[in-house]
């Protein structure tokens, strides 16, 4: 993420309205908007990959899948940003035309430039997400999927996923071999 801070106050609806209308992405931030780099060959065939997985498996189930240009929403904490992976099973975010409100899924996959804030901060403001069930780390060099997990009591469980196994996401009832994500890319 490339900071571009401007001086002032940005409004979410101004924020909004110019995403609209802008030839670069940008997360919000408490006001502020941030520029977002662009991503790697093995980062956007991941995301691709894991994304078509989903929507095959969710065809007709009333989940959405949505990839890179869909901003997820906290508004209590006034934040949108721009998962990787994103699925809501929601029908209140039907309502929303350029973000959603009510994931129960979110992925992200790693750069080295983001990795430390999404498995940071990035994390801690998703966790506001009371619909978020499960958050996931993928690697885009080296075969490593990491859910994080609700569970009963609302805490945040690591199912880690390397080589030659299976990925469980228990909040859309998915499981592939974790050589599907990364069909494809070159590993390390």
């Amino acid at each position: 993420m490339v900071i571009s801070q401007s001086e002032y106050y940005i409004s979410p609806e101004e924020y909004l309205e110019g995403e609209k209308f802008s030839e670069i992405k940008h997360e919000y931030i408490d006001g502020q908007v941030y520029a977002m780099a662009g991503a790697s060959d093995a980062h956007v065939t991941v995301s691709m990959n894991v994304s078509m997985l989903l929507r095959n498996h969710l065809r007709g189930s009333g989940c959405r899948v949505y990839m890179l240009d869909m901003k997820a929403q906290i508004d209590v904490i006034n934040r949108y940003f721009y998962p990787d992976v994103m699925v809501t099973c929601d029908a209140r975010d039907r309502e929303f035309e350029y973000f959603k409100s009510y994931p129960c899924l979110i992925i992200e996959v790693l750069s080295e430039s983001t990795e430390g804030f999404d498995r940071g901060k990035k994390f801690a403001n998703y966790r506001h997400l009371e619909s978020l069930q499960e958050y996931v780390l993928i690697s885009p060099d080296r075969m490593s999927v990491e859910c994080f997990r609700r569970n009963d009591e609302g805490h945040w469980v690591l199912y880690p996923y390397e080589k030659e196994e299976e990925v469980n996401l228990a909040s859309v009832d998915f499981h592939c071999a974790i050589a599907a994500i990364y069909e494809d890319v070159l590993l390390d």
